[in-house]
Parts: C-alpha cells; sequence; structure tokens
C-alpha cells in the first residue's frame, strides 16, 4: 500500500468512526435501541411506535446492522449481544466522560486544585460495574500465579483490596476451589462482587467486608495473598504508598502480593491506552497511568521480595501484572 493509499483509508476510517458514533446516539435518542431492547421489532412496527420516517428509518437500521450494533433475522431487528450488555456506565457510550473533556483542558494555571465535578466514587462503580470485560485476562493472571495447580499455591487465604465486582479475585477462587476471597470496597463495588462470586458458586468461601480499601482495618500478616487490582492507577502517590503499606502489613511473612492495572507500554501508545489514561485522568483527582518499572521500584522500595512485573497477553487494554513477597522473617 502506497503513501497515497494508506492516506485514503484513513480518512475513510476517520469518517466511518464518527457516522457510528452519531448513528448509535441518534439511534438512543429516537428511542429505536430502548424498543429493541424490550424485544425484537419490524421496520414497520418501529416507524408506528416512534413516529419515523420509513425510507430513512431503513437506511439508518441498515446502517446499525453493519455496525453490529443490532441484528436482523428476516423481518425483524434485534438488539446484538454488544448493545444488550451496555449498561448504565455505558449506555452512552462514554458521552458523560468526553463532554467533560473541553472543559477540563481550559482549567489553566490550576494544577493542584481539586476539580469538584470529579466524582472519584462514580468513576470506581463504573469501573466496577463494567469489570466483566477482563474476565479473559483475570483468568490468565490467575493461570500465570498457578493457584490451585499441582506445583502452585493450594487454598489460600485472599484478600481483594479494593474489589471492584471481584471479577480478578474470584478467577483465583475457581482456579483454586480450595481458596477463601475476603473482598474490602464500597457498597455499590460489594453488590458487583457478591453478584460474581455468587455466579460462579463460591458461597461461603466469599466474605464482603464494606470499607473504604484505603482506611480498612485488617488483621496483621493474615493473608497469603493480597491483590489490588485496578485501584492503585486511581490513587496519586500518596495514597498509593498508603494502600500498598496497608496490603503489605495483610500479608504474612513470605505471602504474596499482586497489583493488576493498567500500565504504559513500551513502546508508542496506541489508541486504546490513551483512551485509558484520559479516561483516569478526568474520572479521579490524583490518578495517572504509571509504567510497570515505575511499580516494580514502589515495591522494591517497600521492601518487598522476587519482584516481578508483566503485561497479560489476553488484555486488551495494557492490563499488567505486577507479583512480589514479603520477606519470610520480619527484619
Amino acid at each position: 500500500m502506497n503513501a497515497q493509499d494508506k492516506t485514503l483509508d484513513q480518512y475513510q476510517q476517520f469518517m466511518k468512526i464518527n457516522a457510528a458514533a452519531h448513528l448509535f446516539r441518534s439511534a438512543r435518542e429516537l428511542g429505536v435501541l430502548t424498543e429493541l431492547r424490550e424485544g425484537q421489532r419490524t421496520l414497520t412496527q418501529l416507524c408506528e411506535k416512534l413516529s419515523l420516517k420509513r425510507g430513512a428509518t431503513k437506511l439508518v437500521l441498515d446502517a446499525l446492522v453493519a455496525s453490529s450494533i443490532i441484528e436482523k433475522y428476516e423481518e425483524d431487528y434485534a438488539l446484538s449481544r454488544v448493545a444488550h450488555l451496555l449498561c448504565q456506565y455505558d449506555e452512552d457510550l462514554g458521552d458523560a466522560t468526553w463532554n467533560r473533556l473541553v472543559g477540563h483542558l481550559q482549567e489553566a494555571g490550576k494544577p493542584d486544585v481539586d476539580e469538584p465535578d470529579v466524582d472519584e466514587l462514580a468513576y470506581l462503580n463504573s469501573l466496577a460495574a463494567t469489570q466483566w470485560v477482563h474476565t479473559p485476562a483475570a483468568m490468565q493472571a490467575a493461570e500465570m500465579l498457578d493457584l490451585g495447580g499441582e506445583d502452585g499455591s493450594q487454598g489460600l487465604k485472599i484478600l481483594d483490596l479494593g474489589c471492584g465486582s471481584a471479577v480478578w479475585s474470584a478467577a483465583m477462587a475457581h482456579r483454586d476451589p480450595e481458596s477463601t476471597v475476603t473482598a474490602v470496597d464500597q457498597p455499590a463495588a460489594l453488590k458487583a462482587a457478591q453478584s460474581t462470586a455468587d455466579s460462579i458458586g463460591l458461597g461461603d468461601r466469599f466474605q464482603a467486608v464494606e470499607a473504604d480499601p484505603v482506611e480498612a482495618e485488617l488483621g496483621d500478616a493474615e493473608f497469603d495473598l493480597v491483590l489490588i487490582a485496578q485501584r492503585i492507577g486511581c490513587l496519586g502517590p500518596s495514597e498509593g504508598q498508603k494502600l500498598l503499606s496497608k496490603a503489605i502489613g495483610a500479608l504474612k511473612f513470605g505471602g504474596k502480593l499482586v497489583v493488576i492495572d493498567l500500565f504504559r507500554g513500551p513502546n508508542k501508545p496506541d489508541m486504546s491506552e490513551c483512551v485509558e489514561a484520559l479516561k483516569l485522568e478526568l474520572g479521579t483527582q490524583h490518578g495517572s497511568m504509571r509504567t510497570l518499572e515505575t511499580i516494580q521500584a514502589e515495591l522494591a522500595e517497600l521492601g518487598l521480595e522476587n519482584v516481578q512485573v508483566t503485561f497479560m497477553p489476553d488484555s486488551r487494554v495494557n492490563m499488567g501484572m505486577a507479583v512480589a513477597n514479603r520477606p519470610s522473617e520480619q527484619a
């Protein structure tokens, strides 16, 4: 492909991306998506119910089918599987977040002032509600840690500190059927976490503790494995250090700390990395996307041993994992 062809392809791609976004918003505004969420509808039914022009509506529906937002079965239209998965936090495709971007950039000269319109709890609740998208990476993380394997650890007492929907710790408990999970987070996240635990039958192996993870009161040297997933990046340096110190204090001597989060890649950032970094910028007061080298150095400075870091190939958004051990004997 020569340079001219590449430029033309990029131009067409930009136009299609923008058109697809507008089509989705128009369908939502007109009530088409709401109707299809209730069940299959024909073109005639949609036009009569919503008072729409038949010819133009047919063109829009064709484009929505081509965009995989809806599907067509003979004369009936239905929401696609992926569209059904959109919840209250992402049914607008992130508009509530991105509509704040211009104002955020224009707030020059006040880098150290907390923005009053940043609702960090809402951001964390959104993470919990949509964390299911990381299920393949969570299963891979449990496999990489060799939990429940013949040569790996079994029957672990796991602490999920800032659990979200507990997708990551649930995958660990699923792989190690003798393990138990104590999940610590705020009420909305714990509701999602309990649902995750119930869906895979963890039963009394799962315990929910309502508390701010940074301020939670935990037993000393109580857990074999402490997990901090998708939380360090949401915090500033001081709060992040506080959370890590709390996690280390809850670890048994020789126990394992696992930090899973979004991390900067080693190469030029792709669109997924850029989008996730901006979402952190807009959704938190002091959060940012670290590098794996940064978290590796932080854990070593906190006195942990055998610090290892890696990206997870099954992640679609630069999820990485840092693993380290608390020294076997207290210094």
